[in-house]
C-alpha cells in the first residue's frame, strides 16, 4: 500500500472515530457553498446505479448522510420514496429547500447511529460521499438490517477534484507555507486504489455480495473564485490560515488564466444484501 493510500485511510478512520457532535458540525461553516461548489455526480452513473439495483418507480430508498441533497435530487427525479438522514442541521435545512419539489422525499435531522432502525423496509440504501463518516462497527450491519431481502447498497463517490499535476507543482509551495498537512496529490492511479479499497471493504463486511463497480474519469472547469469555494468544502481551515492560503493560491493560479481544469474519478458501488443463513 502506498504512503498516500495509508494517509488517506488514516484520514478516513479519524473522521469516523470523531465524536458525534464533531461530525455533526464538521461542514457547518460551508453548508451553503457545498451544494453549488461540489461537482455533480455523472448522470450515467446515477442511471446505472438505478438499473443495477433493479429499482422500480415505486421503490423506497434510505439515504445515509444526504448533505444538502447533491445526490438526493438526482434520485428523487425518478419518483422514488426517499427517507434521507442528515445529522448536520445546516445541511438539513438546505436539503429541505432543495427537495421541496419532491413530496415523496423526507429529510430527517438525525445521525445514522441515532436513527431508529426500520428493519427490512427499504429496497436500497444510498450514500453519496458520506458512508466513510459512519462508525465501522455499524456501517454495514445496520445498513443491511434496513434493506429488505435481495435489496441493494448503492455507494456513490466523487473523489477529490485535482488540478493538472504541472499546475499543482506550482502551488505546492503555498500549501507547504500555510497548510503543510494538505500537501497531497492523488492522481488517477491512487484514486483507483482508493475505490478498490472501498469495494473490498463492502465484500469483507460479509453483509453484501455480487459487487458491481463502475467508474468514469471526469473533468470540470472552474473559475478561480469557484475553485477556492470548492477547496473550502474539501479542507477544514481556520479563518486566518484560509485567508493567507487562498491569497497565495490565487496569485499562483492567475498566472495560468482566470480558470482551472480539474480531474477526478467518479464511481458507483452496487452490491446485493447477503441473505442470512
Amino acid at each position: 500500500m502506498s504512503q498516500l493510500m495509508k494517509d488517506f485511510r488514516q484520514e478516513i478512520n479519524a473522521r469516523s472515530s470523531q465524536d458525534l457532535e464533531q461530525r455533526r458540525t464538521w461542514y457547518s461553516p460551508v453548508a451553503d457553498l457545498y451544494y453549488n461548489a461540489r461537482p455533480r455526480y455523472p448522470k450515467q452513473l446515477i442511471e446505472r446505479s438505478v438499473a443495477l439495483a433493479q429499482l422500480s418507480s415505486n421503490a423506497s430508498i434510505l439515504e445515509v448522510g444526504c448533505g444538502p441533497g447533491n445526490a438526493t435530487v438526482d434520485f428523487a427525479q425518478f419518483g422514488f420514496s426517499m427517507t434521507c438522514i442528515e445529522p448536520n442541521q445546516d445541511f438539513f435545512h438546505v436539503a429541505q429547500h432543495n427537495c421541496d419539489r419532491y413530496p415523496k422525499v423526507t429529510i430527517c435531522n438525525t445521525s445514522f447511529e441515532e436513527w431508529e432502525l426500520e428493519a427490512k423496509q427499504f429496497n436500497a440504501v444510498l450514500s453519496a460521499n458520506a458512508f466513510h463518516w459512519i462508525p465501522p462497527e455499524i456501517r454495514y450491519t445496520k445498513t443491511a438490517s434496513a434493506i429488505c431481502d435481495n435489496g441493494f447498497l448503492i455507494l456513490l463517490w466523487n473523489l477529490t477534484p485535482e488540478l493538472k499535476y504541472e499546475v499543482y507543482q506550482e502551488i505546492e509551495e503555498v500549501y507547504q507555507a500555510y497548510a503543510p498537512s494538505f500537501v497531497r496529490y492523488e492522481g488517477a492511479e491512487i484514486q483507483g486504489e482508493i475505490l478498490r479499497g472501498f469495494g473490498q471493504e463492502i465484500l469483507d463486511s460479509n453483509c453484501f455480495k455480487e459487487l458491481v463497480v463502475e467508474q468514469t474519469a471526469c473533468e470540470v472547469t472552474y473559475r478561480i473564485d469557484d475553485y477556492l469555494k470548492l477547496l473550502s468544502t474539501l479542507r477544514k481551515l481556520d479563518p486566518q490560515t484560509k485567508e493567507l492560503l487562498f491569497a497565495g493560491l490565487r496569485e499562483k493560479l492567475e498566472k495560468f488564466g482566470d480558470s482551472v481544469q480539474l480531474s477526478f474519478l467518479s464511481a458507483v458501488h452496487v452490491a446485493r444484501k447477503n441473505s442470512i443463513k
